[in-house]
């Protein structure tokens, strides 16, 4: 089966719907908790970079160690798929800027994508980023212009949060608590679906762009 390698941030951000992609496609998904000092071993394979509540341009030690991981990575040729923190990280790394918002944008919010479609997805960020040299804009909001870049056909920012299905959303409310603005006892059944559909189509193509499948 061929092998997919993920980072996860946070506890309670996991892979979500990534990983039921994975299963659909009989990919082996192998975790790595960069918060705990676990990052993969340092080669060109593809990587799915996730998100979590720090600044992608300080944080924690380990975070440090994560972006000097991410930055060989890249120059030995790594295809990345990078969500929230992690595509600030991938933009920082490629020559973007990540800065902060006047505003955070949160809950369910409606992107225009680059293909003429629109999409309902779930935000929770602070930070805005700057798109790195050769960027293509994908996806914007009304709040948030740079939703989704690509640089190259193989590595992917999206700054929402298509992996959160309704298991996460459950989770993470559990987790941060009134802290959280995620929805809550509601019926999102229909809006995850679609937001599921999108993803796997997404995750398709960029996995059959790396080349191993």
């Amino acid at each position: 089966m061929p092998e997919l390698n993920l980072i996860q941030h946070h506890p309670a951000e996991g892979p979500g719907a990534i990983a039921e992609w994975a299963r659909l496609r009989g990919i082996t998904l192998n975790v790595f908790r960069a918060d705990l000092g676990q990052l993969p071993p340092m080669a060109a394979g593809p990587v799915i970079l996730l998100g979590g509540p720090y600044e992608s341009n300080a944080g924690p030690e380990w975070l440090e160690a994560e972006r000097q991981w991410l930055a060989t990575s890249l120059e030995q040729g790594a295809s990345v798929f990078a969500i929230c923190l992690g595509a600030q990280l991938l933009a920082l790394s490629l020559g973007g800027n990540v800065r902060r918002m006047p505003h955070p944008e949160t809950g369910w919010t409606a992107l225009s994508l680059a293909d003429g479609q629109t999409l309902n997805v779930l935000e929770w960020h602070e930070d805005a980023i700057d798109l790195p040299p050769g960027a293509q804009l994908l996806a914007s909001s009304e709040a948030c212009e740079q939703q989704m870049y690509r640089v190259g056909a193989t590595r992917v920012g999206l700054q929402f949060h298509p992996e959160w299905n309704a298991e996460s959303v459950i989770l993470l409310n559990e987790h941060f608590g009134d802290e959280s603005p995620l929805p809550r006892d509601q019926d999102d059944r229909a809006a995850h679906a679609a937001v599921f559909e999108w993803l796997r189509g997404t995750l398709d193509q960029w996995w059959v762009a790396t080349g191993f499948l």
